[in-house]
């Protein structure tokens, strides 16, 4: 391709430095930004112009308007540059002879494909770039500039990196589609996003391209990548349309990384998540969040750090998070006529006009259409006739986003598709009984074959003819394949990743006759049901479930009786409570229980276990009016039903003793918690998963009730029989681990609990992963141990940590978060700061009283505690009001024996000394040490907490003598039990009134 040239002397090589103008197709930036840097780091001045042609305006005018830039123009020669317009090869060969062929020493040329071009590009003297490395490619064209090509001087530590070789992919490169080479125009659009991106502060770089379905969002998005790609060193594409995808997919970016993570991909999420805030291994990322329309179900997993993420999304409230929103329009008529007319050659500019009128600008809608009309005989205005004739009036619009021609345009293209390979419309049309977006039609293959329909059973039977089918949907743009690290030809037979268009979903979906429907959802209904890997409660599967969980309410599997079908059902919700994903299990349990009853009859067998699922998950976020009403009435009849020796009837009476710990009414939970553990004993013996279920929970209802060394007893036989019965690390034994922990800290043997609790985390983290509920709780217990060691700076990172994922995890009325925030506002009252302490339980004690009934022991507790903050800021009446109603609450609900009523005794003693009621303090604190001593004994923290109370108080009585009698036998107690130089030993020598911190427990 290159053509003569005048050679230029070593002197002229020399000269100062130049000017040079790049010119170029938007399609090739990459290659113009690179060029241009190695021109830059030169010390040459470099203007980019990217290469306009409207077809309005004269090809020999622009090329004499390029030719008004200063110094050498360098044009990056591709077909692109040369399409545009469009323009026939004709036009330019007569542009090219008449403006560069006179002056050929203005114009120099870089070749960046293989493509025939117009013959006359010869006098523009290209140079290849194709097919060679960096160094090879550099030097070409400093040789063709007529310039030195010595080495460029390495760039400073932390100086700016200049885009990579365009022929080099990034470093980690994953998901994203195959560039769109009948991409046409959006160029400003393109443009604002790299501006909005590049001009962000660190960690603000998140751009959302917002538009109606069709419009293009997911195309404007991948271009963007191929365009600005060689600025970044990972690249990764996220199907973002569900939060159970999303963090799967994001987690897989960890092993890309070289992160060191387990197999779990919690673990690998938060990994990642780490690894792109600090910039650390790349600092220039850019993530893509395709089809992201729920900001509130992923917005608190968007990564910060110095990286970008773009996004796309029919929702403009990403706008509410921190993202600036670029509205992606239809196409621009001129933009809607450039492109049909590359996609269907044989139509005129005059047809591409009317077509694109009649299609009302849609992208996907011209797309698929021009596709399939460039192969047929039918005109345009024949074409638009139909349109025009054919809608059905009853069904105007499929839904509002979709413009009035969209169902007509699609019954002709489906017609087509009948016409030319039947099969492919059976396909699409099953397609569409999964979710839109990420088809996992692999599911069918590996599902079993036996009584499928005729026409699918031999469509999946027969690779060409499935090949056959996924090909014609390609070639009219109804699908995407999205098997991005494999050859086309393994894509296609593999079938893993099509990708459908929810605008093209909806509209199949709706018109099919009513056998293939019944057939069809059928079909994908099996499909799941085989594709369940039938244990929820592993995490080692939770992928799976993640995959499948979406695609549930498309196959409408809440309609059928076959039990596989149903008992996926089940699992799914079990794979959603023990994951952590309540909203969204409550969500399914409910539509499951209003079409079950329908469906099946209020009292079914699989009424009552579905029963079960989903009050577990409306425990999880602490509606415990709600659930005690259903468990009840649950109780109720399958005692009457069945007996009261029935599995089914006990599982049912522990989620009311579940219910009646969250009510508060602890002694009525364990009365009904101590005659399910019989039953369970006698029915299947001591060491069934069942009988050590109803074993740990009876331990819950023993600490609630502060029964803290019966509960320690109960927790270390549940962990060992489940550590010989389940595995070390499975989510219940780790549970049990926990559990035993907690009561070893609520006991005071602080050592022993943290070094249980330390190896807890680790494992709950690799097992389960960073951002699960129950890793939380760990976590949470963990920074509590660490705190009453005395190591504070990392029980402050820990709890701020565990409050911040707690928010985004569990949302702020779910009862676990509200426990994480206890923990903060205690810690921040006296060792942080007392603004956000008062702030803190300010909010606990407002969400307390809306979840929970008058006078439960929650409500008290954290009424104590912000006392003690109103003490702290001098508030002392009002403080002292509310801990004698915290204190008379607490005793109402408890009883004055419990370790809870001590503890706030303590605290009211307190204000009662400090407002000057000593002698009613020093009474309280009598009777406080008296009642501990014989509830927790002489050496648990309580009690020496009570003692060493008692001893200030006898100082303000004067009694100075009984003062320190009392004062020296606990500190002797205090060193004894925690050692002369732990913190509250210290504290108590030197004379700080001990305190109480209220912390509830999970139920």
């Amino acid at each position: 391709m290159s053509g003569a040239r005048t050679p230029v002397g070593p002197t002229e090589r020399e000269a100062a430095k130049q000017t040079i103008t790049i010119s170029f197709a938007g399609f090739n930036r990459a290659w113009a930004a690179w060029i241009g840097d190695r021109l830059e780091r030169r010390g040459h001045r470099v203007v980019y112009q990217r290469w306009d042609s409207p077809a309005e305006v004269p090809l020999v005018d622009l090329l004499r308007d390029l030719t008004l830039a200063k110094g050498r123009i360098l044009i990056v020669v591709s077909e692109w540059y040369f399409q545009l317009g469009p323009r026939t090869h004709d036009e330019w060969n007569t542009a090219l002879r008449e403006i560069v062929a006179p002056d050929p020493t203005r114009f120099a040329a870089v070749s960046v494909t293989t493509s025939q071009l117009p013959s006359a590009t010869t006098v523009l003297g290209a140079v290849e770039l194709n097919n060679m490395g960096a160094e090879e490619a550099e030097r070409r064209v400093m040789d063709r500039l007529d310039l030195p090509a010595d080495p460029v001087p390495e760039s400073a530590e932390g100086a700016r990196q200049g885009p990579r070789f365009p022929a080099a992919m990034p470093e980690v490169w994953g998901g994203v589609p195959r560039r769109n080479t009948r991409f046409t125009g959006r160029e400003p659009l393109l443009n604002d996003a790299y501006h909005l991106l590049q001009g962000a502060e660190p960690g603000a770089g998140v751009v959302t391209l917002h538009g109606m379905s069709g419009v293009g969002k997911t195309q404007l998005a991948a271009e963007y990548v191929y365009r600005f790609g060689s600025e970044y060193d990972v690249v990764w594409w996220v199907n973002a349309e569900k939060r159970v995808t999303y963090r799967r997919r994001l987690a897989e970016l960890a092993p890309q990384l070289g992160l060191s993570t387990g197999a779990e991909y919690g673990e690998r999420l938060r990994a990642v998540r780490d690894s792109l805030r600090r910039g650390d291994p790349y600092g220039r990322w850019l993530l893509i969040l395709d089809g992201a329309d729920e900001p509130d179900q992923i917005w608190d997993l968007l990564p910060n750090g110095p990286g970008h993420v773009l996004i796309t999304s029919r929702n403009p409230e990403w706008t509410e998070h921190n993202s600036k929103l670029l509205e992606v329009p239809v196409y621009e008529r001129y933009e809607s006529v450039a492109f049909i007319r590359r996609r269907a050659p044989r139509l005129t500019e005059p047809e591409a006009d009317l077509l694109a009128h009649a299609l009302e600008d849609l992208p996907l809608l011209l797309d698929q259409t021009a596709g399939w009309l460039n192969d047929s005989d039918l005109s345009v205005r024949e074409y638009i006739a139909l349109l025009e004739g054919g809608i059905d009036q009853d069904v105007v619009k499929v839904s509002a986003d979709f413009p009035l021609a969209f169902q007509t345009a699609w019954s002709i293209l489906l017609n087509k598709l009948k016409d030319t390979v039947p099969e492919s419309v059976d396909l699409l049309r099953l397609c569409t009984f999964f979710a839109p977006g990420f088809i996992p039609v692999r599911l069918l293959k590996e599902m079993p074959h036996d009584d499928l329909p005729e026409q699918i059973a031999g469509l999946v039977n027969d690779p060409l003819l499935w090949n056959k089918a996924i090909n014609q949907l390609r070639q009219y743009s109804v699908v995407r394949l999205e098997s991005h690290e494999a050859t086309l030809d393994e894509a296609v037979s593999s079938g893993e990743s099509l990708y459908l268009h929810r605008m093209v979903h909806q509209i199949v979906h709706k018109d099919m006759p009513d056998q293939d429907r019944k057939e069809f959802t059928d079909v994908v209904r099996r499909a799941l049901a085989a594709a369940d890997p039938r244990r929820p409660t592993d995490p080692d599967l939770w992928s799976g479930y993640a995959e499948i969980v979406p695609h549930l309410k498309y196959a409408d599997v809440l309609q059928t009786d076959d039990p596989n079908v149903q008992r996926l059902v089940f699992n799914c919700l079990r794979y959603m409570y023990f994951s952590g994903e309540y909203a969204a299990g409550i969500k399914l349990g409910e539509r499951a229980m209003d079409a079950w009853r329908q469906l099946l009859g209020e009292t079914h067998p699989r009424v009552w276990e579905l029963t079960y699922h989903y009050t577990n998950l409306l425990r999880a976020v602490g509606d415990y009016g709600r659930t005690e009403a259903i468990a009840r009435a649950a109780v109720e009849h399958l005692r009457e039903e069945r007996g009261a020796q029935d599995l089914e009837y006990l599982r049912a009476v522990g989620g009311l003793a579940a219910d009646l710990r969250g009510l508060a009414r602890y002694d009525e939970a364990l009365e009904v918690g101590e005659w399910s553990l019989t039953a369970y004993r006698e029915l299947l013996g001591e060491q069934d998963s069942r009988t050590l279920n109803a074993q740990n929970n009876l331990g819950v209802s023993l600490r609630l009730l502060g029964r803290y060394d019966a509960a320690l007893d109960m927790d270390r036989r549940t962990l060992e029989a489940r550590r010989q019965l389940l595995r070390a690390r499975h989510p219940w034994t780790m549970y049990s681990e926990l559990s035993y922990a907690i009561d070893l800290r609520l006991l005071g043997r602080y050592a022993e609990a943290e070094s249980i609790q330390v190896k807890n985390v680790r494992e709950h983290r690799l097992v389960m992963g960073h951002d699960n509920p129950q890793t939380l709780l760990a976590e949470h217990n963990l920074a509590l141990c660490l705190y009453r060691s005395g190591e504070r700076d990392t029980a402050r990172q820990l709890f701020a940590r565990v409050l911040e994922r707690g928010e985004r995890v569990l949302g702020e009325m779910n009862p676990w978060f509200l426990v994480f925030a206890v923990s903060q506002s205690c810690f921040a009252r006296e060792h942080g700061d007392i603004d956000q302490a008062r702030e803190v339980s300010e909010s606990v004690v407002a969400r307390y009283e809306v979840m929970l009934t008058d006078g439960h022991p929650f409500l008290a507790g954290a009424r104590a505690n912000q006392a003690l903050i109103l003490r702290n800021v001098g508030e002392r009446d009002h403080a002292h009001a509310l801990l004698e109603q915290a204190l008379a609450e607490m005793t109402e609900a408890v009883g004055e024996n419990h370790p809870w009523s001590l503890g706030c005794a303590i605290n009211a003693a307190s204000l009662r000394n400090l407002v000057g009621d000593t002698e009613s303090a020093a009474s309280l604190t009598r009777d406080t040490a008296t009642r501990a001593i014989e509830v927790l004994g002489r050496t648990h923290p309580l009690t020496l907490s009570a003692r060493i109370a008692h001893a200030a108080d006898l100082r303000g009585l004067r009694e100075r003598r009984q003062a320190e009698k009392v004062e020296q036998e606990a500190l002797t107690d205090l060193e004894q039990t925690l050692g002369a130089q732990h913190i509250h030993t210290i504290s108590a020598r030197s004379r700080n009134r001990p305190f109480w911190d209220f912390e509830p427990q999970t139920t």
